[in-house]
């Protein structure tokens, strides 16, 4: 009997700890369940701070890229203003003389075709300072309200610079496909005509063999980031877009193509290499966007971004005939620090029919209005040394309130132009000086 009860004691022992293993082992495989949700969870948003941190380092690795390659666009473009101010100086010679040259040649002689060769060059000549002074991002002064479809795609295809390049690449086909209703944009078709140029001129040099480059215009509204922008500002825009099937971009190259001198091009054809660093001033100066794609062997494909204006279109003004703005004998002085600009200047007022005189220097025609009033002032802005163009024209209101004046600089405008046009002077003009820029901006005033 007692046998019998310790088994039946031991066989209880047995199943009451029987029980409580299967009750530890089901409370060790909820601990594991709940241990590996936490590990889990931990593994999760470990992978998420990781792609978080690695997405922030390339963020910041692409903002260092962008900065330094937005200082060096900033240090080759003051390099470029200040050399593109020189040659302003020296190119007004042979811009300005001919006009005066050929006002006493007849039709038949034989002088006027060369000289007006030394015009068309020297007009040539101030084009490339332009590509310069757009590159330092100083260039874009005069705007206007534009159908890019008729006022920038339909001159330029119409241009003999397109003709050119249609004689380097005769095998390449032009197609356009722009939009009926396309919204006008506001901004300067010098510029906008060279961009389109240039971006053209690259896609057909990728297809040396022949094929097509495709010319796009749309409308779009932009309310996300643009690619390669972390902002942009929402809005309606102008898009236009160059395609070509051509070689393609390598992708260590994509990252330079838009820095000055960065080229690849043939020499003498195609330009110096400031082709696409002209194309990134002008949508920087026209607060607009860029985007490449592009695939070696496939061809690129660039699309720029320009904010639309509700302005309309003004008429173009036809050029006026030389009797419309000749002088009468009024007295106008001439100040500028360099001994050629005054030559010139004074030379093509007195063909115009001015008395004209100069003064070398700020100082100079302040002492020179205490004694001799003048009817007009042509004041250059930059003058070195001693004071500019707008101290200088402080002083002399002082003097003669309401003294009338004109600005002009090599340079585009700026902030002491505008300051100089709020105290009273008038229009301003840019260096080089023609015949026609130079009256129209004088009788302007004198009328007044």
């Amino acid at each position: 009997m007692n046998a019998i009860e310790a088994k039946d004691t031991y066989a209880d022992k047995i199943k009451k700890t029987n029980e409580k293993l299967e009750k530890l082992n089901y409370r060790l495989e909820d601990m594991v369940v709940e241990r590996t949700k936490e590990l889990t969870t931990s593994y999760e948003q470990l992978k998420k701070e990781i792609r978080e941190r690695q997405r922030a380092d390339k963020e910041k690795k692409g903002l260092e890229e962008r900065l330094a390659r937005s200082q060096k666009m900033e240090a080759l473009g003051l390099l470029a203003g200040g050399v593109a101010h020189d040659l302003n100086n020296v190119l007004s010679g042979i811009v300005s003389y001919p006009d005066l040259i050929l006002m006493d040649l007849n039709e038949e002689d034989p002088l006027r075709e060369p000289v007006e060769t030394i015009k068309d060059s020297g007009h040539k000549a101030a084009a490339i300072v332009q590509d310069l002074l757009t590159l330092a991002r100083r260039g874009v002064t005069n705007t206007q309200v534009l159908d890019f479809n008729n006022d920038i795609i339909s001159e330029y295809l119409r241009s003999p610079e397109h003709e050119k390049l249609r004689t380097y690449y005769p095998h390449i086909q032009i197609d356009t496909h722009l939009e009926a209703e396309l919204m006008n944009i506001k901004g300067s078709p010098v510029h906008l005509k060279k961009t389109l140029m240039n971006l053209v001129s690259n896609a057909a040099e990728s297809q040396p063999s022949g094929g097509k480059v495709a010319i796009y215009t749309r409308n779009q509204y932009i309310d996300s980031p643009v690619k390669g922008y972390d902002h942009v500002l929402e809005g309606d825009y102008i898009v236009l877009k160059i395609e070509d099937n051509g070689a393609g971009i390598a992708q260590e190259d994509l990252n330079r193509i838009f820095e000055p001198f960065y080229t690849k091009k043939i020499m003498g054809r195609s330009g110096t290499g400031l082709g696409m660093a002209v194309v990134w001033g002008t949508v920087q100066d026209h607060h607009g966007y860029i985007q490449v794609e592009s695939t070696e062997g496939k061809g690129t494909a660039i699309e720029l971004y320009f904010p639309i204006t509700r302005e309309g279109a003004k008429k173009e003004t036809a050029h006026m005939p030389i009797e419309s703005y000749k002088g009468s004998g009024e007295l106008i002085l001439v100040v500028d620090d360099v001994k050629e600009q005054r030559k010139i200047a004074t030379h093509i007022l007195t063909k115009l029919g001015y008395t004209a005189t100069s003064a070398a220097s700020g100082e100079e025609a302040i002492e020179y209005i205490k004694e001799n009033p003048v009817d007009m002032i042509v004041l250059d802005m930059i003058m070195d040394p001693g004071i500019d163009g707008l101290d200088t024209y402080k002083e002399i209101i002082k003097i003669t309130s309401g003294q009338k004046a004109i600005i002009a600089s090599g340079f585009a405008e700026n902030e002491r132009v505008t300051e100089a046009q709020r105290l009273g002077a008038g229009q301003y003009i840019k260096k080089p000086y023609t015949l026609e820029k130079i009256g129209l901006a004088i009788k302007h005033e004198l009328s007044k």
